[in-house]
């Protein structure tokens, strides 16, 4: 499955996201304006400003009218979620975790994953899609881009023992991470695969981690809403 199948306005606020909690932009650096992700996406400038609302919304960013978006004074209030591995999860639960391979490969980047990962246009990536089961029941559909720099031996992986999520915790170290979570449809392969209709809600998290300024992975997970709820905290 292409980057292209992550709304677009994600894309967006994965980039400023990540730009952010690698350290590239500090609080009050200006964002890139709407015309130059207009550019840098290739989208509509509706597109960029549903990405910036939300961003504003959120709290990442702040809007100051006649001069542009800043990074937003974000150490006062900072949410916590922590980077589990699912498997961990669902044994911990004393339930069986399962997992379906659909896909394991490498791909060209396109324009979108080459500006999240920051890489030159067609640079090579690790790409797996997958399904976890709890005792037998889809539980998450995970669609992951790996950066082969990073984790090189991603691919040889035996996931039927282990999770992309273990494998790079334990291989590449985790400086900072970017993440949205929404409410969304789910397209017909993950339908298909987490067992449930196309009209049934999931709730989507899309995530970055990154590694000494560098992207390492990029995942879309999709769950059922009514199998599964994140949970968090706040200090």
């Amino acid at each position: 499955m292409n980057l292209e199948k992550v709304p677009i306005y994600e894309q967006v606020k994965v980039f400023i996201c990540t730009k952010i909690k690698n350290g590239a932009w500090v609080a009050g650096d200006p964002v890139p304006s709407e015309s130059a992700l207009m550019h840098q996406f290739s989208v509509s400038r509706m597109t960029v400003n549903r990405a910036l609302r939300e961003l504003m919304a959120e709290g990442v960013v702040r809007r100051v009218q006649g001069s542009g978006t800043f990074v937003a004074e974000i150490d006062q209030v900072s949410s916590k979620l922590e980077i589990r591995d699912i498997q961990e999860e669902i044994e911990e639960r004393g339930h069986v975790h399962g997992t379906e391979v659909i896909f394991v490969g490498k791909i060209k980047a396109n324009k979108a994953l080459s500006t999240c990962f920051n890489l030159p246009d067609k640079s090579l990536l690790f790409h797996t899609i997958m399904v976890h089961l709890e005792n037998g029941v889809p539980l998450q559909f995970e669609d992951r881009y790996v950066n082969p720099e990073l984790a090189p031996h991603y691919l040889s992986t035996d996931f039927s023992k282990t999770t992309p999520t273990r494998h790079l915790l334990d291989v590449v170290p985790v400086t900072s991470a970017a993440y949205s979570i929404e409410a969304a449809l789910p397209s017909d392969l993950e339908a298909q695969h987490l067992k449930i209709k196309t009209s049934q809600a999931c709730l989507v998290m899309v995530r970055t981690t990154v590694s000494s300024n560098q992207v390492a992975s990029l995942a879309r997970l999709v769950y059922p809403a009514s199998r599964y709820s994140f949970k968090g905290a706040f200090q």
